[in-house]
Formats: structure tokens, sequence, C-alpha cells
């Protein structure tokens, strides 16, 4: 193989894309757009409702409305003067959304109440009400019991749980467990997508050159293999270049939005509170700053990123080199995006569960690896024997796969006329 001409085809590959209007527009677009978006998933989050839903209590016990109207005064309305026909009235005629009939019963043979509402205020406003029910519920059952205010505040109380990491040597350090947790998968679908995007750029690029004959022109003066390795070598340098503006640009844009959603986070300190308390009650961990990423995790990310890459980059240019036309591939394209859904699913599972027998078994098959590895590192210490044979195994499987997309590639780029099947393939590997 001549180096010097599988750089020429790197050269050709990286300069004329990265010059294109489509990478200069998503180079551009993606990061602005990312911001964008969890700009105003952020406000969505914590801006406040100007929504206010009225649940009428007809109490007949005379004993809950008022710890519930104490609770919340907008929301919790005392109708036990009313009928139930007055009530089924008001709701039908919207001018409340829904109302409750509290009984002795519901007290004392714990008989499940009963919302009669229109439908609207959906699961946060159905949440809210049974949780203010139980509390108050509880409340009112331990009063009829006579019991102390101690013990009645011991039932109110809800202990919490902080986790700490103890090291091998020793050290105890803080739990980011939540937090890696989401970069794991973050990385792991960052990988499945890069895969798709930059594995279909190839494919498209190599169908590119067949119709327009420019193939035949490339390999008068270059190898098969020597344009293969070029075109994936060059692509896989144009992903590198995009990804590194995008990294840079979001790191950049979040240093500069920081103070500012800082400050607009301190004017929401109710919203804050709430947030806190879903949290105390939920046993979801509420992130307040963001941890530390070891450059450990970040160097096993470039590493899965490029043999993942390099894995399935030579499929897809096989693939292409084998059909006239994006749509002729969609027969070949199964076995490819079969293995990668596969990995997908299983970093679910990874990011649940990183010592689970499928994300282990998973994160070491080479097909899956690429995804589902760098997710369990994220999340937990997994052993270095894993993880090096993870990439060893891939290695291997990639020079497998090179050497048989080379010999249909080889066939491929100079066959026109149909696409080819399966079989057609077999017969180019055995040539």
């Amino acid at each position: 193989m001549n180096w010097r001409q599988v750089f020429l085809v790197l050269k050709r590959e990286y300069l004329t894309r990265v010059k294109s209007k489509g990478f200069i527009a998503a180079t551009l677009l993606v990061p602005i757009g990312f911001i964008a978006i969890y700009g105003i998933g952020i406000l969505v989050v914590v801006w406040e409702s100007d929504v206010t839903y009225q649940i009428g209590i007809k109490d007949d016990t005379s004993q809950i409305v008022s710890n519930l109207h104490e609770q919340s005064p907008e929301q919790y309305l005392d109708y036990s003067d009313l009928s139930i026909d007055s009530l089924r009235t008001l709701v039908q005629t919207e001018e409340i959304t829904g109302y409750v009939h509290i009984k002795e019963e519901n007290i004392t043979e714990n008989v499940p109440l009963e919302l009669i509402y229109g439908g609207s205020g959906g699961m946060t406003l159905l949440a809210s009400i049974r949780s203010d029910m139980r509390d108050v519920f509880r409340q009112e059952q331990l009063r009829r019991a006579d019991v102390s205010q101690e013990v009645q505040d011991i039932f109110a109380t809800r202990i919490t749980m902080d986790t700490r990491r103890l090291s091998p040597e020793g050290e105890e350090t803080e739990d980011d467990t939540a937090f890696l947790s989401g970069v794991g998968f973050v990385m792991g679908f960052v990988i499945f997508g890069a895969i798709f995007g930059y594995g279909g750029y190839i494919m498209r690029g190599v169908i590119e050159e067949k119709t327009n004959r420019i193939i035949e022109v490339i390999t008068s003066s270059v190898k098969p293999i020597e344009l293969l390795t070029g075109k994936m070598a060059g692509v896989g340098a144009l992903a590198i270049t995009q990804i590194g503006i995008w990294l840079v640009t979001l790191v950049g844009l979040a240093m500069l939005a920081a103070p500012i959603l800082s400050s607009f986070m301190g004017a929401q300190g109710g919203e804050l509170a709430a947030a806190e308390s879903m949290a105390e009650h939920t046993d979801i961990p509420l992130i307040t700053s963001i941890p530390t990423i070891e450059t450990s995790l970040i160097i096993y990310f470039v590493v899965f990123f490029l043999l993942g890459y390099l894995l399935y980059s030579s499929l897809f240019a096989a693939v292409g080199s084998a059909a006239d036309s994006e749509t002729d591939t969609q027969q070949l394209m199964l076995p490819i995006m079969a293995p990668i859904f596969i990995a997908y699913f299983i970093l679910f599972q990874s990011s649940r569960n990183p010592e689970s027998t499928i994300s282990v078994v998973g994160s070491i098959i080479p097909f899956f690896a690429p995804i589902v590895m760098i997710s369990r590192i994220a999340i937990s210490d997994v052993p270095f024997w894993q993880i090096g044979l993870s990439i060893f195994l891939m290695v291997l499987t990639f020079m497998g796969t090179m050497w048989l997309s080379a010999k249909i590639y080889k066939v491929g780029i100079l066959s026109y006329g149909s696409s080819a099947g399966f079989k057609d393939l077999f017969k180019w590997i055995r040539q």
C-alpha cells in the first residue's frame, strides 16, 4: 500500500467536504440549535405557571378541608355546604377543575377517595392531589389516635441519604453517579449518531462517485484499498474536526452563559426550592453544580469513537460500492443497522445497571462495544482487563471487516447496471 496515495485521497476527501456548504451550515447551526433547545427547556421548567387548578372539597368530617386549605389556599376550596349535583354543575361549567367528596369512612376504613374532574391538569395535578390527600389524612388519623406531637413529627420526617465513593486507596470522594450516568448515556448516543452520520457520509460519497463515473478516473492511479483507506481517514478527520468545533463552541457558550443562568436561577428561588423539595420526596438527587469529568474518560471516548467509526465505516463503504443508488442500499444495510440498534437498546440498560450481565457482555462484543462500553466507563469502575479485551477484539474485528470490505470494494466500485445482493457479495469475497 502506498501511504502517499492514501494521504492524497485523505486530503482530497477532507478539503472537499470541509469547504462544502452543508458542512459549514451543520457546524454552525448544531451548537446554536443545542443552546436554543436547552435554553428553552430551562425556561419552560423554571417559568412560573399562570394556570391555577381549583379543586372543590366537600368535607363531611369538617376536619380535612382546613388542612388542605392551609397547604394550598388557591387550589383547594371549601364547598362543604354545596350538594354533589351543584359541584358536578361547577365542574361541567368549568368554574372549578374538579371536586373531592370526603366521608368519614375514608378516614376510619381507608375507603379510596374519588376525584371527579374534567380531565385537565394532567399527571402533575393528579400527583399533587394524591400527595396532599395522603399527608392530611395521615395527620388526621394520627390526631384521632391521640398521638403526641413528637410522634407526629417523626411520621412527617423524611430521612435523606448522601452518597460518597470509597476508592481502593481508602479515600472518600463525592458520588457523581447521577451526573456521570447522563454523561455516559450522552457519549454513547453521540457515538451512535456519529456512526450513522459519518458512515452514511462515506456510503453516499462512494455512490455519488460511481454515478458520476469519477471513480473510473481515480482508480486509474490509486489502488482500491488505498482509496478505501483514504476515504475512511478523510471522513474520520472531518468528524474529529466537526465534533471538536462543536465541543469548543458549546463549552465557550456555556462559560459565557453561566453567570446569566446563575443570576436567573437566583431570581427563580421559589422554583429552585420546589425542585429541592421534589428531589427530597422522590429520592432523586438534584444536581446543583457540574462535577469534573476525568481526562481518562475523554481519552476513552476518543478511542471508542475512532474504533467504532473505523469498524462500521468500512462496512458502509462496502455497501456504497455495491449499490448504484442510495435506494438500492436498503437490503444490504440491515446487517449493519441491526447491531447498531441493538447496542443502542443495551445502552439504556447500561445506564441503569452498568454491572448487569447484558451490559458487561455487550460492552465486550466488538459491534456493540463502542456505544455500550463508554457508558459503563463513565458510570462505574470497569476492570481494566474488560476495557483492554474490548479494545483488542474491536481492533481484530476491524481488521477482519476491513479485509472483507476491501475485497467487496475492489469489485463493487466498478460494477454498474444493477445493485448487488448478498450472493454477489459472497462471490466477490471469494474472488
